[in-house]
């Protein structure tokens, strides 16, 4: 089974996608799709939707997991996080993919064994799962291969 996981955000979106092999999970590739700040929204949406589209085409994962929006400060950001995770949750339906959702403490509950772990308890958690050498960069991509294993835990 491959499993996408996303970290939504409109500036840096970040992905992570899996492999279950042998009730292992193994890395198949990761990063961020980044869009610049001064761009219209509208065009920052679109170059995510198209990126994530050929990112899903490219790798073809059996299932999508997604960070969900669970509390923001800062409401202008929790609406373009939103609207981000709207254009993810459109790309993963329109590839006929199941989406699982998780909150961030759902998250660090699954990969760190505490729902208030921090970003480097889980960073060091996503290295040590994947047996990677080094922590996935940027952190966009480690809390979207995080969102991956979770899906993968879950599914067990």
């Amino acid at each position: 089974m491959r499993i996408l996981g996303i970290d939504p955000g409109t500036g840096i979106l970040g992905f992570g996608i899996i492999e279950i092999i042998k009730n292992q999970p193994v890395l198949v590739d990761g990063g961020v799709i980044r869009t610049p700040v001064k761009e219209d929204d509208a065009v920052r949406l679109l170059t995510i939707y198209d990126e994530l589209s050929e990112i899903i085409k490219q790798t073809k994962p059996d299932v999508m997991s997604v960070e969900k929006l669970f509390f923001a400060r800062n409401v202008t950001t929790a609406m373009t996080v939103a609207q981000a995770r709207g254009v993810v949750l459109l790309c993963g339906k329109q590839a006929g993919l199941p989406i699982y959702e998780y909150t961030p403490m759902q998250i660090k509950q699954a990969v760190t064994g505490y729902g208030k772990a921090d970003k480097k308890q889980m960073q060091e958690m996503v290295r040590v799962i994947l047996k990677l050498k080094e922590i996935p960069k940027p952190d966009d991509a480690a809390d979207a291969l995080a969102a991956a294993i979770t899906c993968s835990m879950v599914m067990r």
